[in-house]
């Protein structure tokens, strides 16, 4: 994928993580997109609340990871990184 291509992208899944922004927020956490691999992963870190929520597996695999995927199939999965210095 082209520079170009993943930029659009990018905004793309910034878009569809706008509509489940507000159910994060209204627990005090967010999300925040890390990088878009060329195997079509979205990789994301928690933020706020959601960094430490036990929760958070399945709020990726239900609700952020759905989200992605249904307005942009081209997506395989969605993770979440825990630790960018290692």
């Amino acid at each position: 994928m082209t520079e170009q291509e993943k930029e659009v992208l990018l905004h793309q899944i910034e878009l569809a993580l706008d509509d489940i922004r507000p159910h994060l927020e209204v627990d005090g956490g967010d999300v925040a997109v890390v990088d878009l691999t060329d195997e079509m992963t979205v990789r994301v870190k928690w933020l706020g609340a959601c960094e430490n929520c036990s929760m958070s597996a399945m709020t990726m695999k239900a609700g952020v990871e759905q989200v992605v995927k249904n307005r942009l199939p081209q997506i395989l999965a969605v993770e979440a990184v825990h630790d960018l210095h290692g």
